[in-house]
């Protein structure tokens, strides 16, 4: 697995980093089918933030923590990463046994235009590639990822479509018309 380490006004010492080497090699006892890894480390507030990213066969996964010591907020960040991981492998394995992608969702009711607010300047572009997969994959992707909503090609359309949370619960799909 190549690991990518991102350092933001933190020194990170040869020690430190053999040891988080050592235990991101060991993610692919879970899953061995991690392409990548990256791990941004910052420090603000008086506290170490460490983000872990990976990418597991085109999904990606992420752990983040907090803490006094930058140890801690890394191995508290790994074991977030490490409940994800375990819980897209019992995913890939209860699909696999399952055989089934039928997903319901409920679109919410159009209520009348929503008033346009002033025009805000797009401080951030993000560009990533568009993977085929089903809804429901989607939803795993954007609950994996902690997003509200994910961007996606619909395997069975064709086309693009969003998911999102919704905020009585359950997710809702957008799929464009023409």
């Amino acid at each position: 697995m190549d690991i990518r380490f991102v350092t933001r006004g933190v020194e990170l010492k040869d020690d430190l980093k053999d040891y988080m080497e050592s235990k991101m090699s060991k993610l692919e006892r879970f899953f061995n089918r991690i392409i990548d890894g990256q791990v941004v480390m910052s420090f603000g507030r008086g506290l170490f933030t460490v983000e872990i990213t990976s990418n597991a066969n085109g999904v990606i996964m992420r752990g983040q923590s907090s803490a006094p010591d930058m140890r801690k907020a890394f191995d508290q960040g790994l074991k977030n990463l490490e409940r994800q991981i375990k819980r897209h492998n019992a995913y890939l394995k209860d699909r696999a046994q399952l055989k089934t992608h039928d997903v319901s969702f409920e679109l919410p009711a159009p209520e009348g235009e929503l008033p346009i607010p002033a025009e805000e300047e797009i401080v951030k572009v993000k560009r990533f590639p568009l993977r085929p997969m089903s809804a429901k994959e989607a939803t795993m992707q954007m609950d994996l990822l902690g997003h509200e909503f994910f961007l996606f090609k619909n395997a069975e359309s064709g086309g693009v479509n969003v998911v999102y949370k919704r905020k009585d619960g359950g997710y809702g799909l957008l799929e464009p018309t023409e």
